[in-house]
């Protein structure tokens, strides 16, 4: 069933149940396609849905309005689950528009090569629906270079695409409406935002600023995946947070192990951080999904990172997590890099480099043994977790 916002505006999207992976995210508790529908003179679509739903999107859409009776259809954001339904949709509706920022046009026409009636808007256009308007808001690279959010003005409600977002099939559309909330979703909101706007904390803050110089209030904020926000403040406080990269007294351990050595010396790392006061965690890499570990390093302050050597070089899972961390350019941390080898010990000094690379602050040289760690090496690794706890967070 379509679900009504306020009178006259409706989500039309689709609910994805049994997704578990975006791209490499672990999205265990399935996601959803929002779509909206404006009805007025002119009848306006926000957005589509993943390809293979477009049927469940036009039954919705269909228990309000014909579909044939949109006018305007307006794409927030080029991929493809939003604008895979485009074609379909376009074919189905033959809308008169579809609005669509600079680079969404040059998108869209790279990706589905049709001729359709593209109206290419900017920051500040405005568009009359009849009794409404659609204020225009050009986001690029949150989080593709296309990608814009659209404004009801005199509702003040934002379709806020891919901001805001979070992965959750739910039969519920409002944030506030979950049996849990509010534990649950915050957290889905925070591995969404840890995991796909990490990189672009800069920009959120340059698009707070926007939103002051326009003078653009909320009431309502509904983006593409997950829940609809009838109390925006929470999330919007949530963003400002993480996007100045803002970090607690809270410290991960991070590593793969061979044959327990490496594992030894995390658990007395660990047990070191819990001596300094330090709210610690530890994850290992075969155990814990990346994207759940990201979740957590988005307000820590401190990371240590453990790794065998093995033929010369990192652990494999040590190293892909490397690559996955520094794609999404983690700010404001400390970090140091340990671990133990049998022969040539190359790994402590690989993570540091990667580090490095990384541009975070380097804890400490690095710590690591030979063979197994005995009783005084893992003494030794205990107190140098309590120091860099120390050193490094806000205790």
């Amino acid at each position: 069933m379509p679900v009504e916002l306020i009178p006259g505006v409706y989500w039309v999207g689709a609910i994805d149940w049994t997704l578990r992976d975006f791209h490499g995210y672990l999205t265990e508790a399935g996601s959803t396609y929002n779509a909206y529908l404006i009805l007025d003179d002119k009848i306006t679509l926000i957005d589509t849905v993943k390809k293979e739903f477009v049927p469940e999107m036009l039954a919705r859409v269909a228990e309000v309005v014909n579909p044939e009776k949109i006018t305007y259809i307006v794409s927030n954001h080029v991929e493809m689950d939003h604008s895979g339904g485009l074609p379909e949709t376009v074919a189905r509706v033959k809308p008169e528009k579809v609005f669509c920022s600079p680079a969404g046009k040059e998108g869209l026409s790279r990706h589905y090569k049709q001729d359709w009636p593209f109206e290419v808007v900017k920051t500040g256009s405005e568009l009359s629906l009849g009794k409404w308007t659609l204020t225009f808001l050009e986001t690029p690279m949150l989080h593709w270079p296309d990608s814009m959010m659209t404004y009801l003005k005199e509702e003040q409600i934002l379709f806020s695409s891919d901001g805001f977002g979070a992965h959750l099939a739910s039969s519920e559309r409002f944030d506030d409406q979950l049996p849990d909330y509010p534990p649950d979703y915050p957290h889905q909101v925070k591995k969404y935002y840890a995991n796909i706007l990490m990189p672009f904390g800069a920009l959120i803050l340059r698009l707070y600023d926007q939103i002051a110089k326009l003078g653009l209030t909320f009431k309502i904020i509904a983006p593409d995946h997950g829940l609809i926000y009838r109390n925006p403040a929470w999330v919007m406080e949530a963003y400002r947070k993480w996007a100045a990269a803002e970090v607690e007294p809270k410290a991960l351990v991070i590593y793969d192990t061979m044959w327990h050595s490496t594992e030894m010396l995390a658990e007395a790392f660990t047990q070191g951080l819990m001596d300094a006061g330090a709210d610690a965690q530890m994850h290992h890499l075969r155990r814990s999904h990346y994207s759940d570990i990201m979740t957590e390093v988005l307000d820590a302050g401190l990371l240590l990172l453990g790794s065998p050597t093995l033929n010369n070089g990192l652990f494999p899972t040590v190293a892909e997590f490397l690559t996955y961390l520094k794609g999404l350019k983690p700010r404001n941390k400390a970090a140091m890099a340990f671990g133990s080898y049998g022969w040539s010990g190359q790994a402590v000094k690989l993570i540091n480099q990667e580090l490095e690379a990384m541009k975070l602050k380097m804890a400490h040289p690095g710590f690591q043994v030979k063979y197994i760690p005995d009783p005084e090496e893992l003494t030794a690794a205990r107190a140098l977790g309590a120091q860099v706890a120390r050193e490094n967070l806000k205790l």
